[in-house]
């Protein structure tokens, strides 16, 4: 008999006392006992028992993903965490609600999502422009901390089906992204819901609205005759609970993000609802990679569920694939739970050469559309987003980026030829990318020297020494050792320092230096200095990562 059978039958005769008493291993014993079954299989919902996992090779080989961070928070277009911080009095988001929808007390969150109808959105379009920027993979947001789910939902009423669009946004991603050959990967952020939505239970301190309620604490009763009749707004809010310490503390959710120092904990139904979600998630869209926004795994350590997800989401990619081919991302890991799953680094990077495969998550701009940066054009470079391609592979790394998308659906002309670009270059050195492996060091130049340490979940982008022409990173391929220059060496040379004659990391004699844009031979010199290579007279067009191929 499985292990997972067994134990539902045990659940079974439980006294239903003794379950109330110990709520999260009562939750491990009763999860798959309704509509929705786990599939069982080698992996079972524990930390030892997940270390099993071994990332597929089609992750490894892919190197480069992108990203829809899209929803209802895009429909503002002014920027990230607008459906928090439009509760949180006069702050920016605040300012611009009350200026462009009126009180939060009379249009809240829940009439955004009504007015975001993604009337241009083209999903086929823009796959094909991301499978031609070089991508492999394809991740959409499933759900953000706004706790509406963008696909067809069983388990909540508030999903762009039934509301603001009227469309399954998740079914139109993956079936896009199959038809482009790219991977199909979802991000899932809604377990954070309950505390993050905590301000709409505030109201204003001053003015004519003070002491008046947002509309955090509406009920479904009070909807009769407005547009969301029928709808409950806690279903979308979450907050019929008591506030967490310190959540007059707008700051204070980046210390309780791990479910401590205080915080509200959510109740056995949200946790239940929540995995009822994802698992139907996973069931209905076959996603190949899950990102979830939360330290290790959603609502871990007070609940089992998001070890449920995994154990679920595994054993069933075994089952339907014949191996294990499902990717999970997740943040600020330990040691051994790195061994569970990807880990995530977001906007940043490790500074050495991971043991195992990882990713970086970044963005173009804000990850939710703000049309600020597009007004002063602000966006990330091709030039920054191949540099650090080109550096997080040599560090075992993938790179995901994404590129905000504004509520009708449409990516802004700034972006458009951000990501043009980056196809250009992809286009004639993508050989230095794809299903390449870590070399013996990962680079050498003044930039290693001034790396800057990880921060929380990530956060290091940018803080160190700007990449140039004296930095060089490498990656492998069969015989090939791919060394990219990240700039135009002024002397027309460039001193490969890891490459000098009688290199202990290089033994082998080097037959042929080759110039990958070019395919073209260069003369080289191998000294006591470095090997030394003569670049051709004049600089290729997109000169910031000159890729030379070392057999």
């Amino acid at each position: 008999m499985k292990r997972r059978t067994l134990i539902k039958q045990l659940a079974a005769s439980v006294p239903a006392w003794w379950l109330a008493q110990h709520a999260d291993l009562a939750s491990f014993m009763t999860a798959g006992t309704g509509e929705q079954g786990f599939d069982d299989g080698p992996f079972q919902p524990t930390w030892d028992s997940l270390q099993q996992y071994k990332t597929p090779d089609w992750f490894r080989d892919a190197k480069f993903g992108m990203w829809s961070h899209w929803g209802p928070q895009c429909q503002p277009e002014f920027g990230d965490w607008y459906a928090r911080e439009m509760y949180v009095e006069g702050s920016a988001k605040y300012k611009y609600h009350l200026e462009h929808y009126g009180h939060p007390s009379v249009f809240g969150f829940k009439d955004v999502i009504n007015e975001w109808k993604a009337e241009l959105w083209n999903p086929e379009e823009l796959l094909a422009l991301y499978k031609n920027t070089g991508a492999k993979y394809f991740m959409a947001l499933a759900n953000h901390h706004d706790n509406f789910d963008l696909f067809d939902s069983k388990y909540q009423p508030w999903n762009s089906v039934k509301a603001g669009p009227k469309k399954d946004l998740i079914g139109g991603w993956a079936k896009a992204a199959r038809n482009q050959g790219l991977h199909f990967a979802v991000s899932v952020h809604a377990a954070h819901a309950w505390s993050w939505y905590e301000t709409a239970q505030r109201s204003d301190k001053e003015g004519k609205f003070a002491g008046v309620s947002y509309d955090g604490k509406l009920t479904k009763k009070e909807g009769q005759g407005k547009w969301w009749e029928g709808f409950d707004p806690q279903e979308l809010y979450a907050q019929n609970h008591a506030l967490s310490e310190h959540s007059d503390d707008t700051k204070a959710i980046s210390k309780q993000w791990a479910w401590g120092n205080g915080v509200s904990v959510p109740d056995k139904a949200y946790c239940d609802k929540f995995r009822s979600r994802v698992i139907q998630l996973i069931d209905k869209y076959d996603p190949d990679m899950i990102y979830f926004d939360d330290t290790a795994l959603p609502l871990w350590p007070v609940s089992n569920v998001g070890l449920e997800i995994a154990a679920h989401y595994y054993n069933r990619s075994i089952k339907t694939k014949g191996s294990l081919q499902a990717v999970i991302n997740g943040k600020v890991l330990d040691e051994t739970q790195r061994k569970c799953m990807v880990w995530d680094i977001e906007r940043g990077q490790s500074n050495k050469i991971e043991p195992l495969p990882w990713q970086t998550d970044t963005c173009l701009g804000n990850w939710h559309y703000d049309k600020t940066i597009f007004e002063n054009h602000k966006y990330k470079t091709a030039k920054t987003v191949i540099q650090t391609l080109v550096d997080v592979i040599s560090k075992n790394g993938n790179l995901m980026l994404n590129v905000p998308v504004k509520g009708d659906g449409t990516i802004d002309d700034d972006e458009r030829k951000v990501v043009e670009e980056i196809g250009q270059w992809m286009k004639v050195n993508s050989e230095s990318i794809y299903a390449t492996r870590p070399w013996k060091i990962l680079g050498e130049g003044p930039a290693l020297e001034n790396a800057a340490p990880i921060r929380a979940q990530g956060f290091n982008e940018g803080k160190g020494k700007p990449l140039g022409a004296t930095d060089i990173r490498f990656v492998t391929k069969g015989d090939a050792l791919y060394a990219t220059i990240l700039g135009w060496p002024e002397t027309g040379k460039a001193i490969i320092r890891s490459l000098s004659k009688d290199n202990p990391n290089y033994p082998r004699e080097i037959n042929k230096v080759e110039m990958l844009v070019t395919k073209q031979a260069l003369s080289f010199e191998r000294t006591s200095e470095g090997l030394i290579v003569t670049l051709p007279a004049s600089a290729p067009a997109l000169s910031y990562a000159n890729v030379l191929k070392i057999v």
